[in-house]
């Protein structure tokens, strides 16, 4: 069997600094991770392990004696930071740098008057995040219709912004929507560079083989999206969190497999993959 293993597979560098930030804080009194680090069990699992706790809501903290706060690579509404700093904790800020920005742009947008156009997951906590920064009215758009339905008065000045692992092609065709309608848009294709290129890799793979296998955490938005432009590519793709949820008896007879792997999928991960498939 020939396997293709894309060169964009794996930690992305938002994911690697926030893994990084996170163990150098390892060796601290009470490190906590508010949510996980990033959407991937294994590496939660081992953090857990090592004495990091994850934190799902500020009433968490109420029951703690002070400590290291890390802020998730998908980062957090300002008024949820602004509480953790408030209850006396620090904060090891691990958002990606590329969400801060739109953290920034968002924020010095609505300062110029444009309401807030998202385009993205809207219960993505990356988005909820972004959300937390706006200080003028804010819209979630995740889909065709929404772009269609989508109404405001026009003299409404707008700023478009994306979920930075949205698929690229979708969030032009949403602009592209709502662009008709006449509004003032301010538009910015907030999409990560490393996201293009994953997702433009996995098109390209995915043309060229039998069957192909995307690796990620279920609750990863950047893996789904490889998942949904494999499938429309190559129609045996299969969506795994390790090597254990693989079926390795149906590529008895494919002669050529892809794969490919999310951004917070780890090298380990991958590697068993690429050798069971190899074998």
């Amino acid at each position: 069997m020939e396997v293709r293993l894309a060169k964009t597979a794996g930690f992305c560098f938002g994911v690697k600094r926030a893994i990084h930030m996170v163990y150098e804080a390892i060796g601290d009194k009470n490190v906590y991770t508010y949510g996980p680090i990033i959407h991937n069990e294994q590496v939660v699992a081992d953090l857990e392990k090592k004495g990091v706790r994850v934190l799902h809501s500020l009433e968490e903290l109420d029951d703690l004696a002070g400590g290291i706060v890390v802020i998730r690579s998908h980062g957090i509404p300002k008024a949820e930071y602004d509480a953790i700093l408030a209850k006396g904790f620090k904060i090891i800020d691990a958002t990606c740098p590329f969400v801060k920005k739109i953290h920034e742009v968002v924020w010095e947008q609505g300062k110029a008057g444009r309401d807030i156009v998202i385009i993205g997951d809207p219960s993505h906590p990356e988005v909820e995040a972004i959300k937390g920064w706006c200080i003028t009215p804010v819209k979630v758009i995740e889909s065709i219709d929404e772009a269609y339905n989508f109404n405001t008065p026009k003299e409404k000045k707008l700023c478009i912004i994306s979920q930075t692992t949205f698929n690229y092609n979708k969030f032009k065709e949403l602009v592209e929507i709502i662009s008709k309608k006449g509004y003032d848009i301010s538009c910015l294709n907030t999409i990560c560079n490393a996201t293009e290129e994953r997702q433009a890799e996995v098109r390209e793979i995915a043309a060229l083989v039998d069957a192909m296998i995307v690796i990620g955490g279920k609750h990863s938005s950047n893996t789904q999206k490889l998942y949904e432009i494999s499938k429309k590519e190559c129609k045996d793709t299969y969506y795994i969190q390790t090597l254990v949820d693989l079926d390795l008896s149906k590529l008895e007879s494919i002669s050529n497999v892809g794969i490919t792997a999310g951004a917070s999928t780890p090298n380990k991960i991958i590697e068993e993959v690429h050798k069971a498939c190899q074998k």
